[in-house]
């Protein structure tokens, strides 16, 4: 979803600055949003970032008769869309996976002392300890509470 959202975005300002359009900071935005909405309701079909993109230029009243200039080159592009989604998923499951890993290690010691205790017939009923998963809680402005405060502040699930 990253890469094609960034890809449409970029693409309908390409295509737009070929047809001689100025984009304002309105339109820009509007690209924008509307980049990031087709991306998201996009199919995992290759090639689908064309589609979504006659979208976005139409949101932003520009001509998709350029489109085709992008299909030469769309199949590479397309290699890079996949690479900066995979990175981001990648990110995503690496952070979750730092976040929660002392309480997946509990779950699965606790899963299998009940296995070997009962027969594996029981139902598990895992309760998180505190401290399980430490989450921040972050000020709203840079430079409001001390390193130590945010520390005393950390919310622990």
């Amino acid at each position: 979803m990253d890469g094609t959202a960034l890809y449409e975005a970029v693409a309908a300002i390409f295509v737009a600055q070929t047809q001689g359009t100025e984009l304002t900071i309105g339109r820009i935005v509007a690209v924008s949003i509307t980049a990031t909405a087709a991306a998201i309701g996009a199919a995992g079909v290759p090639q689908a970032g064309l589609v979504t993109l006659v979208m976005v230029l139409d949101a932003v009243g520009v001509s998709s008769e350029f489109v085709g200039s992008i299909l030469a080159v769309d199949w590479l592009l397309d290699r890079f869309r996949t690479t900066v989604n995979i990175l981001g998923d990648v990110l995503g499951t690496g952070i979750v996976n730092h976040l929660c890993k002392g309480f997946l290690q509990k779950l699965d010691a606790q899963a299998a002392a009940e296995k070997n205790g009962s027969g594996g017939d029981a139902v598990l009923e895992v309760e998180a300890a505190p401290g399980d998963i430490d989450l921040p809680v972050y000020p709203a402005q840079k430079g409001d509470i001390s390193r130590e405060k945010q520390q005393e502040q950390t919310v622990h699930i």
